[in-house]
């Protein structure tokens, strides 16, 4: 029998009735609010839930997540992207679990909104070659990114250089593929040359090259042109040169013997 039927059999008062509806809302999440392959359980510690989607072969991150979840797990799933604020409107998650998964790249925006309540971010084993500059640069958490295949890059060491507090996490990074060639395979925290201005000095080399080649281009042209011009004139007055001379009028050696 439910607590409706009690109620219209007159076995239990109206206000207990209230009291217990209170307590069905505040302890179980209805179901708009957990998505369908999670359980979202309530913490009374944390007063906030707790939200397990593990091993839910999951694509992407659910998009309706409860707004007081303070613990999620998205572990061994199958996410490869975490879009610009996709936790936005979680301001009361601690801790974000998104190991096992197969996300290969994150963006400026991947935790706007949670930076100042998250405690423990995991992205371990993943498939993170890149990250952007300011990836990691308002978070406070610790961060775990073990077992990911980096591409030590500039974008790359001004992330790790904003995880000052993460000097941890930092050491774990290891360069799968790197601007620096012997780099690689190293901790990235052993590369010791300013990859930023590697990549500027390489830029630098390369629009040298290129302003060069076109120099030698113009070059080779003008010579070009300029000799051609020398052969057709040569060719011309070799032509002048072969034409046969204009014969004398009678008339004019007459007069010439007359006047002698």
């Amino acid at each position: 029998m439910t607590l409706l039927d009690l109620w219209l059999s007159h076995s239990i008062p109206m206000c207990l009735l209230l009291q217990s509806l209170v307590l069905m809302a505040l302890c179980f999440p209805s179901a708009s609010m957990c998505p369908k392959v999670c359980i979202c359980q309530r913490d009374s510690h944390l007063h906030g839930f707790n939200v397990t989607c593990s091993q839910s072969r999951l694509k992407e991150i659910p998009p309706s997540l409860p707004a007081d979840t303070v613990l999620l797990r998205l572990d061994h799933n199958q996410i490869g992207a975490v879009p610009d604020q996709a936790f936005h409107g979680l301001r009361f998650l601690r801790e974000l679990n998104l190991s096992y998964n197969a996300v290969e790249t994150l963006g400026e925006g991947a935790f706007s909104g949670i930076e100042a309540t998250l405690q423990v971010l995991d992205l371990s084993h993943n498939r993170i070659t890149s990250v952007h500059k300011d990836a990691f640069a308002r978070l406070k958490a610790r961060v775990i990114v073990d077992d990911n295949p980096w591409h030590c890059d500039c974008a790359l060491q001004q992330a790790i250089g904003g995880m000052a507090h993460n000097h941890e996490a930092a050491a774990r990074v290891l360069c799968r593929s790197s601007e620096v060639h012997d780099q690689e395979g190293r901790p990235f925290l052993a590369v010791d040359t300013d990859l930023c201005n590697l990549a500027k000095r390489t830029t630098d080399y390369a629009m040298l090259v290129t302003m060069f080649g076109w120099f030698a281009m113009v070059i080779s042209y003008v010579v070009y042109y300029v000799r051609q011009n020398q052969e057709d004139a040569r060719r011309h007055l070799e032509y002048l040169k072969s034409l046969p001379s204009k014969p004398k009028k009678p008339d004019e050696a007459d007069d010439i013997s007359t006047v002698v």
